[in-house]
């Protein structure tokens, strides 16, 4: 019997053409498998192959999805596959909502079995996990040599039309689609069961997990705010002309910090926004109305707050992870709390 022919997505990096000073690489059809593609081929064995790799740069993909989303479909149906995977992305933003929107459009537009693999806080995770089968991988390519196993086998499922069990037992992420079906054991059982491995501190898993929220004590009130040193934190996105951090417009991966000492307003000759996720005309007019300077210059002047924060702090909050975000808050605190900062005012879009 033939072998199913398989395309696989990857980015510049696993595509070995280079880092972010790369991410801008345009779509390229190569043939045969590239990168990890070489372990996907080894878990096929004999009954899928590899017979082209498209590589794209992340930031190439987003910044330009009409045209990328065309171009990439187009090189796959050119292949005539019985099977699409893109990754896996684990928690790499861009990377994971690229492979995602592509592996959607693959299933809607040429009725071919695709999935993808990544992290679960990717915001790929989110916004597509109840359209495209996604395999849950660790936070970094270490997780590589789980991954791929796991897509492998649910990749050649789909292909053969096989029934797909349960999000626990084929490791994809959870997509909202429930089941009916016999346990074994009934539920009073395995609840003791549970309840005497957690009393005994061994490993379980519980069959509803909840959702962890983080509970963030609010500081006490400023006593004096005519005193105070004020600081503006944004997820706008506002960066000087240029965007000299190259702070993606969407799944940042950094954030940018700029001296305003001295600066009274932020005119349209100086400053930018660099979000993907709003329309930028209104801020690339005027920064202020996302960073008010001006208006905070103004209440100084006046004596309504002690000082404006000689330093700014900003980034994109356009699909950004969460562990990234904590990243940055954690990072950015330190340096507030070095410069004397009393407040801060978040400012988003």
């Amino acid at each position: 019997m033939s072998k199913f022919k398989v395309v696989h997505y990857i980015n510049q990096f696993f595509g070995q053409i280079g880092g972010e000073d790369m991410a801008d690489f345009p779509a390229e059809k190569r043939e045969g498998h590239v990168g990890p593609g070489l372990a996907f081929a080894q878990n096929f064995g004999d009954e899928a192959e590899i017979t082209a790799t498209i590589i794209c740069g992340d930031s190439w993909f987003n910044e330009n999805l009409e045209e990328a989303t065309k171009t990439v479909l187009s090189m796959i149906k050119e292949e005539k596959p019985d099977l699409f995977i893109a990754g896996p992305a684990f928690n790499a933003g861009r990377y994971g909502v690229a492979c995602a929107t592509i592996a959607d459009l693959v299933q809607r537009e040429l009725g071919i079995p695709a999935l993808t693999g990544m992290y679960e806080e990717n915001p790929g995770a989110d916004m597509f996990r109840e359209k495209v089968y996604i395999i849950a991988t660790g936070d970094s390519a270490a997780g590589m040599r789980k991954a791929v196993p796991a897509m492998a086998k649910l990749a050649l499922k789909l292909v053969k039309g096989e029934p797909v069990g349960a999000s626990a037992e084929d490791g994809y992420l959870p997509n909202g689609i429930r089941k009916n079906f016999f346990e074994k054991k009934r539920g009073s059982t395995r609840a003791v069961e549970m309840l005497m491995k957690k009393l005994s501190d061994k490993p379980f898993t519980t069959e509803y997990p909840m959702p962890s929220f983080d509970r963030v004590p609010p500081q006490p009130a400023i006593k004096d705010i005519t005193k105070a040193n004020i600081a503006i934190v944004t997820s706008g996105g506002i960066v000087p002309k240029g965007n000299p951090d190259r702070i993606e417009s969407s799944s940042a991966s950094r954030y940018g910090g700029y001296n305003i000492e001295g600066v009274d307003d932020l005119t349209a000759e100086t400053y930018e926004t660099a979000h993907g996720g709003y329309d930028p005309v209104y801020a690339n007019q005027d920064a202020d109305r996302v960073v008010p300077v001006d208006v905070l210059r103004l209440y100084e002047k006046e004596g309504k707050i002690g000082k404006l924060n000689d330093w700014f702090y900003s980034t994109v909050g356009n699909g950004t992870s969460v562990a990234n975000s904590k990243r940055f808050a954690i990072e950015i605190a330190e340096k507030l709390l070095s410069q004397g900062v009393d407040a801060v005012i978040l400012t988003s879009t």
